[in-house]
């Protein structure tokens, strides 16, 4: 910016710093009279501090994909993933926790069974069918429909149970409930029993620890309902079990993959 002072020109240059800097003051007396000429001062040197705020983001299933809102990573698991926005609704949303919960648990138990009776099978220690065949099998101590019966028996039993809990929550834990049972089963929230008989460690005493071992949990869960469905597809492409198929993968590894599998099922 110029701007003249008795009529010589004067200029003002814009300083860096946020105070304002002073002029200093330059007096020059010439043959044809005293004059006042006010010089800029330079402006003062400032250092500017970085600032670097480091913004804590929360994992999720896809990186760099932001989560709903509604899954604000408090649930065990949370990674963000619902593309169908199904848990949008909040009690749609605690059921569908149940259900994946009840689901993994089915989930890694049958894998377990599975692997378990199946490498008793094959290693000729147990007279085992293979698992997708035990459900034909005829016992001798009790008929099949009557195993059925029971079985729906047991299970209508604990789900209602479970259901009721859920509806009502610690509704199941009052005196007289559960046969005299209910401070030996007494958990932290509904579909997390616990006490003496299902958690006779003391794993998950408190809130924190009690969110590690959830955590855990559901991802083996997650991870054993996969598997599930690829035992599940193994059969029904190779007609063998589990430790069958990888018997015969690792007597020939590169000739005995998915692939050579898949497209023998196809021809």
């Amino acid at each position: 910016m110029a701007v003249a002072i008795m009529g010589r020109p004067f200029v003002i240059q814009p300083c860096l710093s946020s105070s304002v800097s002073s002029l200093s003051r330059n007096i020059n007396k010439s043959s044809f009279g005293a004059a006042e000429t006010f010089l800029p001062a330079k402006p003062s040197s400032t250092r500017s501090t970085p600032v670097v705020v480091h913004a804590q983001q929360r994992p999720t299933w896809l990186p760099g994909l932001d989560p709903p809102p509604y899954l604000d990573g408090t649930l065990a698991g949370d990674f963000g993933f619902d593309p169908l926005g199904l848990g949008e609704d909040p009690q749609s949303l605690k059921w569908y926790v149940q259900a994946e919960l009840v689901h993994a648990r089915f989930a890694m138990a049958g894998v377990a069974g599975i692997l378990f009776t199946d490498l008793l099978r094959v290693t000729g220690i147990r007279k085992l069918p293979v698992w997708y065949e035990a459900g034909a099998v005829k016992f001798e101590f009790a008929s099949t429909r009557t195993l059925i019966v029971v079985q729906l028996l047991l299970m209508g039993f604990v789900e209602t149970k479970r259901y009721m809990d859920f509806v009502s929550p610690g509704s199941q834990a009052t005196e007289g409930s559960f046969f005299g049972l209910e401070s030996a089963l007494e958990g932290l929230e509904p579909g997390y029993p616990g006490g003496p008989l299902l958690n006779p460690l003391g794993l998950a005493r408190d809130i924190e620890s009690a969110h590690v071992w959830k955590l855990k949990e559901i991802k083996n869960g997650r991870l054993a309902m996969v598997a599930m469905v690829g035992i599940f597809v193994q059969a029904a492409v190779t007609h063998a079990g589990p430790i069958d198929n990888l018997i015969e993968h690792l007597s020939n590894p590169w000739h005995r993959t998915i692939i050579q599998t898949l497209a023998n099922s196809g021809s």
